[in-house]
């Protein structure tokens, strides 16, 4: 079954570069953005909502299922749980890098300056 834009658990964003992503926001579409699966639980059809103004919804057409995957085989699930490993097991040293130009960042110039004298005294 393909993605069901229906459902509220959907979400497609798109961002200035161009790259789009189609997901489900429960994680409980394994082929996503290609498919959702036939007897999901969790479909609930978006509802109007009272006081709520909604635009239409326009999303880029779904993407082309690579043929080098076969359907029933799981190799498709496979490769996307490969593909968030890898952006996982990233995301620490990411937010590592982030942190520590913060606590620099937030740091007054006169302790930064000091701090690069003393670990230039400590090289010679």
């Amino acid at each position: 079954m393909p993605m069901r834009q229906d459902c509220k658990f959907f979400e497609s964003r798109s961002y200035p570069n161009g790259d789009t992503v189609r997901k489900c926001d429960l994680d409980l579409a394994p082929e996503a953005p290609w498919r959702c699966p036939d007897d999901c639980a969790k479909f609930t059809r978006r509802s109007v909502d009272v006081n709520w103004k909604h635009g239409t919804l326009v999303t880029p057409a779904t993407p082309d299922e690579p043929t080098s995957l076969a359907d029933d085989d799981g190799s498709i699930a496979a490769l996307l749980d490969a593909a968030e490993d890898i952006v996982n097991a990233a995301g620490p040293g990411v937010m590592a890098d982030v942190e520590r130009e913060r606590e620099r960042a937030a740091m007054p110039r006169w302790k930064r300056a000091l701090k690069r004298r003393k670990k230039g005294d400590d090289e010679g």
